[in-house]
C-alpha cells in the first residue's frame, strides 16, 4: 500500500518526526489548523506553537513507543487510537509518560494530514495488568 494512503503509517512518521525534530515532516504531516491537546497538561497547542518548541529545542522527545495503534476509516477521514510510553525532555527537566492517544487525520490532496491529536495519560497503576 502507498504510505500516503495508509494513516497509520504517517501516524508512526508523526511520532518519529518528533522524535528527531524534523520540521519539514512535520510541516508536511500536520494540517494548517491542527490542534493537540497536552498528555501532561490538558492545554490546547496549535501547530505553530508545536513546531515552535520542537524547533528551539525547548520539548526533546528522546523515544515515543506506540502499542495497540488502531485505524477506523470513513471516507476522508481517520481516527487512530492507541498506547505510547515516551520519554523526552521539557527544558531541563526529564519527564516519562504513558498516553492513549486519538489522532484525527483527514485527507487532503490525496494524503493524509494530522488535524487532532489528543493525549490521556495512563496513570502506572493502570499499567499493571488487573488479576
Amino acid at each position: 500500500m502507498n504510505a500516503k494512503l495508509d494513516p497509520l503509517v504517517v501516524d508512526s512518521l508523526f511520532f518519529t518526526s518528533l522524535i528527531k525534530a524534523n520540521l519539514p515532516a512535520l510541516d508536511q504531516v500536520l494540517a494548517h489548523d491542527f490542534i493537540l491537546i497536552d498528555v501532561m497538561s490538558g492545554s490546547e497547542v496549535t501547530r505553530s506553537s508545536l513546531l515552535a518548541v520542537i524547533g528551539s529545542g525547548q520539548v526533546k522527545f528522546e523515544s515515543i513507543e506506540p502499542a495497540d495503534n488502531r485505524v477506523r476509516l470513513y471516507k476522508t477521514t481517520a481516527v487512530v487510537t492507541g498506547r505510547t510510553r515516551m520519554k523526552g525532555r521539557l527544558g531541563d527537566a526529564p519527564f516519562v509518560a504513558s498516553s492513549r492517544y486519538t489522532h484525527v487525520f483527514v485527507m487532503d490532496k490525496g494524503e493524509w494530514r494530522l488535524v487532532a491529536a489528543q493525549g490521556t495519560q495512563i496513570s502506572p497503576r493502570q499499567e499493571q495488568p488487573v488479576i
